[in-house]
């Protein structure tokens, strides 16, 4: 099953670190986090990556070329110009890297990768949040609801601590909860082919051509997400991920 990437966005709410990278070649933990993305879908059985690419989209290019000169052990034989990777664990990832406009809209990227998606069932996510979603689990609910599409609904971490009132005292401070109301896209979306039809245009959006109309259609599903989930829209986020990376990130599920 192929997995999209909407990897070609400016990302100008982090413009401190999208102005010479796209945001999913900015970093967490010293990888970019396309690379964490990739890691999240590959550990729960998901191989085969189409990453729709736009803005300074050479670099991602660049960054896979050079993915194993960079990442991993090597053997160098000079006199010969012999390169060999020693490294035991190696990615099996197989990567479709497609440009598909500078200023091509989310529904638009999808669209320009119709013909390497092929006919079956497919997932798309964004290039910038991370999560513990079961993916298995997803796929699994999204093929006995039956319908066109599935979103992962989550909960909307609140942006300051929350406090808990005694009188005039704080009897509960809690660090950033997540919101007690409300569901938002939180990407790790199921398609059909059947999404084709709905989307015409470069400057289609995803979230407004597609998932509103389907929405109002009764064929988009919703897949109920209770963990982990955050995006790195802004500097703010991008400290947070990093903070928790350095102690325990929840959405490292892998081992190595």
């Amino acid at each position: 099953m192929k997995v999209v990437l909407l990897a070609g966005g400016r990302g100008t709410r982090l413009a401190e670190e999208t102005e010479i990278r796209p945001k999913p070649m900015v970093e967490i933990g010293g990888m970019p986090i396309l690379w964490h993305i990739l890691k999240i879908y590959s550990h729960q059985g998901f191989q085969d990556f189409v990453l729709a690419l736009g803005y300074k989209g050479s670099l991602i290019k660049r960054f896979f070329l050079d993915f194993s000169a960079t990442t991993r052990d090597l053997r160098l034989d000079l006199a010969s110009g012999k390169v060999e990777v020693t490294d035991e664990h190696l990615e099996s990832w197989r990567l479709h890297l497609i440009d598909t406009g500078l200023q091509t809209n989310t529904g638009g990227r999808v669209r320009a990768l119709r013909k390497v998606i092929g006919d079956g069932t497919f997932m798309v996510t964004y290039g910038d949040g991370v999560s513990d979603v079961d993916l298995q689990g997803l796929l699994a609910f999204h093929r006995k609801q039956g319908r066109i599409a599935t979103v992962t609904a989550v909960r909307p971490p609140a942006r300051f601590g929350g406090l808990t009132l005694d009188g005039d005292l704080v009897s509960c401070f809690t660090e950033k909860p997540q919101a007690g109301e409300g569901w938002i896209n939180g990407g790790f979306l199921v398609f059909e082919p059947a999404i084709f039809d709905y989307l015409q245009h470069d400057s289609d959006s995803l979230e407004v051509a597609l998932l509103e109309r389907l929405a109002a259609e009764g064929q988009l599903a919703a897949y109920q997400h209770r963990g982990f989930w955050q995006c790195m829209d802004t500097l703010r986020d991008k400290e947070l991920l990093e903070r928790l990376w350095q102690d325990d990130a929840p959405w490292r599920l892998w081992k190595d």
